[in-house]
Order: C-alpha cells, then structure tokens, then sequence
C-alpha cells in the first residue's frame, strides 16, 4: 500500500489537495505538504462551476463553516458583455433548459418566439434573478428551486445528475488559508521551506524533495501544486507541455482588488465577462470587495496597455490599488501522471479563466486521483486511465473556449478579426457547421466528460451570434401550443421567484 503522499507547493490547489486526500483516506495515509513562504500565489478573487459544491460537501463543509472566511459570494451565472457587439449581453446560467413535447425551450424559441425577448430571459428564469441581484436562498436557508437542497454527503462529480443552480465567488489567498486549517487539524504535516533540490533513484523516480531548514522530505507518492513552473512535473521529470496558443492566443492577465461598499452597492450574483479590443475583463464580486482583471494576448496590447485599460474600466482614480501581472501558461502536459508524480492545478494545464475551469480542474484531477490511487504495484493501467481522464476535461474546456471566440460576432479589432480565421481543433470545425443547422446535442459535443452540457454550447452559440436563425423544420408542423404554455410558466415562475427571495447582499449578510 502506498502510505506517505508529499504536495509541493500550497495555495488553492495544494490544500485543496491535501484536504481532500484526509477527507477520503484519513489517518491511514500520511501527508505533508511543503510550500515557500517566498513564492506568491496567483490569489485573485476565483469564480467556479456549480459542481464545487460536491467537493465541500466531500469535506463535510456548510456554506456557513467557509464563506465568511474567504468573503465568498454566490454565481448564478456569467454575464457575457459586448462579445457580441458592444452594448449587447446574455447570460450563461447552471440551468438546464424546460422541454415541451421533446424539443427544449430554446428550439421553439427559435422556430416561434417571435424574439420579441432575448432567448436567455425567454428560455431560463436565472437570468431574472441576476437582474434582480437575487441570492438563489430564502432567508431560512432553503434553496429556491424545489428538490435540488440537501446535502451530497461524500459524491464526486461523476454522481452529479441534476443541474445546481449556482457556483460561488471567493478570495482564493483566503480559501487556501481556511483548507491549510482544515488539513492541519485533520493530520496534514505543514512545512513551510524552501525546495532547493528534487532527489530521484535510479528509475528516475522522485525518492525525496530537500528542503533548505527541514532537510530531506521523503514520500512514496509526489503531487506538484507548484503552479506554472511544474518544479516536479516539468522541470524534474522533463515532461513534455503542449501548448494552446495556436488556437487561444490569450497568454497574459493583469488583476486588480477593488474595494467596494456591497451594502451600498449591492452584490451581483454572477461573474461578468467583458469583452475588449485585445481580450476580456473579468469582474466578480466578492463580500467586501470585486476581483478585476484583464485577459489579452501579448501579441495585440503591452502590460502596461492593458494595466491603463484595466484601471479606467475597473477602478477610476484608484492608482493606488496594486496591480498583479501574470504570464499565463496555456495548454497542458501530455501527461499529468508520469512515474510516482502526480500534476495537480496549474502545473497539470490550464486553459485561460472565462469560463471558471481552474478550480473545476483542481477537483476533477483530485478526485481522479482519488478514484485511481496506486499501491506498490503502480499498475500502469490505472496511471494511463488516470492521464485520459485528466487530457479528456482539459481538451474538452479548451473546444469549448475557442468556440467563444470563433463564434462571436465581434470583429472590430484585429484581435476580434483574427479570431475568426485562427485554425481551431478539428471535431470544433465539424460542431460549428453542424450549428449553422441546428442546435446541438448530447451526440454532437465534446465526446467526452469535461463539465459542460449540450445547454452550455448552445446558450454561447446563440448569444454570441452563431445560431440565431437556426431552427428545427419539424417544429412547423407541431402544435405551439404546449411550449407556449411552458414559456409563459417559466416567466410566471421567475417572476415569482424574484418576488420571493431576498437580495443576494441580504442573503449573505446572515452568513457573514
């Protein structure tokens, strides 16, 4: 059996790792985690996918047990603005689509609504609660679609079925914080040191990390959460990185934290994404404060283009706040297990923040390792499973992100202009044209699990410009009579729900 695992590196993804290790192995594995008090962490305000709620839930973690530390905030959706012209926006919302008669809202939409209504608000009731700044909780604490609360108890993302309504904003440098307490009290080791050299044996497996004040680390299974630089993965094990750039050219970012008054100004329960003349600009808005920053390629606007351009969009007359440049590794490592090594976050790929994956790509690579967690045999059956999975959900994000920019309408710029003419992945070439016709299905996304659900690619489809007349021919010859029945239920009840929940602000006021 394998006993001793070591993390190199800490910030979210490490302690997230080492949490989730104790939460599901408890005391029978050992685990230390080293991380330098030296070396920052990225520690921008984070935004997630609705599906992190089966990793607090693994930890046995309320709502209330974390989000007052980490100024957490809820995401209901991400607001997509002037993607696709300037001064135009729509909604990508944790919200499966209402059917009538086999085909969804979104389809009869198409072939009968009229568009007098923007499809989003047509066909989804969150779009409602985000204009109205709805938090998706009564203030008893109940949730407001019926049927979808309780706890998951120990699930992992393969269990999910229903659709939860939200995801959560929160400080990231804050959540590693509350994860280090979590994983100390539960029997994680916490050296904080210095990494000056990685020992292998013979096989050139990794036997020991030495540390400048503690010496030698020694463990049986390694995990590098050492981010970009890949200390383990990359620079030790000399595992090859596949880069991204050819199809997402978005290789920079510079951030802001922003303080805000929400009492005064209320919270937003959903991310924006605004797009650019050389990219986007992500805001999401924490307890006490936002998170801002701008994502471009290097290629089309300079840091300090971009830092000027921030600062004007985010935060006038604020020259003081502190601006954090980053240089963004995108793509992946061909392998993200290689030998007795196991990449985990940054280190493993990444592949730009638009659509919140980097926390997503935490959780999925740790509870796959989880799933797949060697003994003394180190079964290669298991470690080639392992990468497959881990490849699959990176590659999948990685289609699903370059649609965003082959599909915007926007072409005002030559980053815009270029977007529509950089090659992109092949089975991506062959989904867009089957959407000039229709939308898309279970049968014809990404074949492989990577988070997003058919609803996904076609709500971006549509707001961005791609599908706006495609339409079932089949729909002319049924009766509208039930879907119109189902559109006008679904506005009824959105409605009703905005009358009936507090605002996101009052809502976590209670919690925090």
């Amino acid at each position: 059996m394998i006993r001793s695992v070591v993390i190199v590196g800490g910030g979210t993804a490490g302690w997230m790792s080492a949490s989730y290790l104790k939460a599901a192995f408890g005391d029978r594995i050992s685990v230390t985690l080293v991380e330098s008090s030296r070396v920052g962490n990225i520690g921008v305000g984070e935004a997630t996918f609705s599906t992190v709620r089966h990793f607090f839930d693994y930890l046995g973690l309320d709502e209330r047990d974390w989000m007052p530390h980490c100024s957490a905030s809820y995401k209901l959706a991400i607001r997509f603005e002037n993607w696709r012209s300037p001064g135009t926006h729509f909604y990508h919302p944790f919200e499966r689509q209402r059917v009538a008669d086999g085909f969804t809202l979104t389809e009869w939409w198409l072939a009968h609504g009229g568009r007098s209504e923007s499809f989003d608000r047509a066909c989804y009731v969150t779009p409602w609660l985000c204009e109205a700044q709805r938090a998706p909780r009564h203030l008893d604490g109940s949730l407001f679609m019926a049927g979808a609360d309780g706890s998951l108890n120990r699930s992992t993302l393969a269990e999910q079925r229903a659709q939860f309504p939200y995801a959560y904003h929160f400080d990231a440098d804050l959540l590693a914080r509350f994860l280090t307490g979590y994983g100390v009290d539960r029997g994680v080791r916490h050296v904080t040191d210095d990494v000056v050299e990685v020992e292998q044996d013979e096989r050139g497996w990794i036997s020991a990390v030495v540390t400048k004040d503690h010496g030698r680390l020694t463990g049986e299974l390694f995990i590098d959460c050492t981010g970009f630089r890949g200390l383990l993965i990359n620079k030790t094990l000399e595992e090859p990185f596949e880069s991204f750039l050819d199809v997402l050219p978005n290789d920079r970012a510079v951030a802001l934290r922003v303080p805000q008054d929400t009492s005064a100004t209320g919270i937003r329960p959903y991310t924006t994404a605004t797009a650019m003349s050389a990219g986007w600009i992500w805001t999401i808005p924490l307890f006490n404060r936002k998170g801002t920053g701008y994502v471009y390629s290097e290629q089309y606007c300079t840091p300090e283009e971009a830092e000027r351009t921030l600062r004007e969009f985010a935060a006038p007359g604020q020259d003081d706040l502190e601006a954090n440049h980053i240089r963004m590794r995108i793509g992946r490592n061909r392998r993200s297990w290689v030998r007795n090594c196991v990449a985990i976050g940054l280190a493993s790929g990444f592949v730009e923040p638009l659509e919140s994956t980097g926390i997503f790509f935490i959780q999925h690579g740790i509870e796959q390792l989880v799933k797949h967690f060697p003994d003394q045999r180190w079964d290669p059956l298991l470690v080639e499973d392992y990468n497959n999975r881990v490849a699959h959900v990176i590659d999948g994000v990685k289609e699903f992100l370059v649609l965003h920019y082959r599909a915007a309408a926007r072409d005002d710029s030559p980053y815009w202009k270029e977007a529509k003419v950089r090659p992109i992945p092949d089975g991506l070439a062959a989904r867009l044209r089957l959407a000039k016709s229709h939308l898309l299905d279970n049968e014809t996304i990404f074949p492989y699990y990577h988070g997003f659900e058919p609803y996904s690619w076609n709500t971006m489809l549509l707001g961005l410009g791609w599908s706006q007349t495609a339409e079932r021919p089949a729909l002319a010859h049924m009766d509208k009579v039930t879907a119109e029945r189902e559109l006008a239920r679904l506005r009824a009840d959105a409605n009703d729900i905005v009358a009936a929940l507090p605002s996101c602000q009052e809502y976590l006021a209670t919690i925090h």
